[in-house]
């Protein structure tokens, strides 16, 4: 029997999958939690075998989380179900070592078969955003200056960046300057549109 621990924030999509990984002989959700902060815990106490983590997820994103998980408690695979399709999230998703990375529309069978996948210590990744992302730009924008876009991108003006991130108003908005050049972005609102949708900001 595969031990599942389900990490999704949307009451009714949760509890739908719940039903369906539990229409499987071989699998059994042993946990669900709606926070990202709550996963490590959770699995500390329940010991999945696989943990099944949505990104977008409140108290701490799902791809920040797993990373976590995989610190404490390195023998539970973690498997992404997101409906964010960015080659750019999946590249992110790969470099936070998690073992399998399937899209919210993806049939029910292929979620289960990808549980299965992940259990065995196989990777189980969507065939054509692995494609994507093979042919994907790489994120030229460094560590430093994805924070800066990313505070800008929740409505911190420069003042308000620079005291959170202990930089000058002048840094900041040179930070800001270089993302926008980098992106070949008209101003700053279209710097954040493009990062968003390449998967680099989140």
């Amino acid at each position: 029997m595969i031990r599942i621990l389900l990490a999704e924030d949307m009451h009714m999509v949760r509890g739908a999958l719940v039903a369906l990984l539990n229409l499987e002989a071989d699998l059994d959700v042993v946990a669900e939690v709606e926070r990202g902060d709550q996963i490590v815990a959770m699995a500390l106490e329940t010991k999945p075998d696989v943990a099944v983590i949505d990104i977008d997820l409140p108290g701490l994103d799902g791809l920040t989380a797993a990373t976590h998980l995989r610190e404490r408690m390195p023998e539970c695979r973690t498997l992404i179900l997101t409906s964010l399709g960015r080659p750019g999230t999946l590249r992110r998703a790969l470099a936070a070592h998690v073992s399998g990375y399937l899209l919210k529309d993806a049939p029910p069978k292929e979620l289960a078969e990808a549980v299965r996948r992940v259990a065995a210590g196989h990777r189980a990744v969507d065939a054509q955003l692995a494609l994507a992302a093979w042919g994907g730009a790489e994120n030229p924008l460094t560590e430093r200056e994805n924070e800066v876009l990313k505070l800008a991108s929740q409505g911190a003006e420069a003042p308000e960046i620079a005291s959170r991130m202990h930089l000058t108003t002048g840094t900041v908005r040179n930070y800001l300057t270089t993302v926008v050049s980098k992106l070949n972005a008209r101003n700053r609102v279209d710097a954040i549109r493009i990062a968003r949708d390449s998967g680099w900001l989140y």
